[in-house]
């Protein structure tokens, strides 16, 4: 019963954010399936329809340059970026992000307290993100994907139904491994 409460209230954290900034990081890598999916007009009809307004794409080391726009014509505003030195202020400002399947982009996000669709790159070899991301996905942290189902990820998504991940404490397996070593406790 304790449980279910503490459950109910970290799922209404995410309830309570309103800004509509839309943001999409495939990071420092090359993917530009997932780029070139999200410039697509069925995502951007999703994500209007969903209340976002505006779409801030980082395109890495893509070849990839997404479609800007105003989002004066009553359509997604679009704008884009390479690579910022912090992407923490972005990160905050963002109601939503898509993001590739690294373990670094995914818990950045889920620390920050951000939804989270990841798009899964099929092309990588031995795909652990994907482990990764499915593991987090069927715990309800966050939304997974491929490339060309996006569209139908944001259409379905009920951002309500996320739990928000709270990390786990890696003290005492610090002080195991610094006890093994010989090390003093603190």
């Amino acid at each position: 019963m304790r449980r279910q409460r503490r459950e109910d209230k970290e799922e209404s954290s995410y309830r309570d954010n309103t800004a509509k900034l839309r943001s999409l990081y495939p990071g420092t890598t090359l993917f530009d399936a997932l780029v070139k999916e999200v410039d697509t007009p069925e995502v951007k009809k999703e994500l209007y329809a969903k209340g976002f307004t505006h779409l801030l794409i980082q395109i890495g080391r893509g070849s990839h340059i997404p479609s800007k726009s105003t989002g004066e014509d009553g359509a997604l505003a679009v704008d884009y970026f390479t690579f910022s030195s912090s992407i923490a202020e972005t990160l905050r400002s963002a109601s939503l992000v898509i993001s590739h399947a690294g373990s670094g982009s995914i818990f950045e996000t889920l620390r920050a307290g951000k939804p989270l669709i990841v798009a899964v790159n099929e092309d990588l070899m031995d795909n652990h993100q994907a482990e990764l991301a499915e593991e987090l996905a069927e715990r309800k942290h966050l939304f997974c994907t491929r490339p060309h189902m996006l569209h139908r990820t944001i259409a379905d998504m009920k951002i309500e139904s996320l739990i928000p991940y709270l990390p786990g404490d890696a003290k005492p397996v610090a002080n195991l491994i610094n006890r093994f070593l010989g090390f003093p406790e603190d």
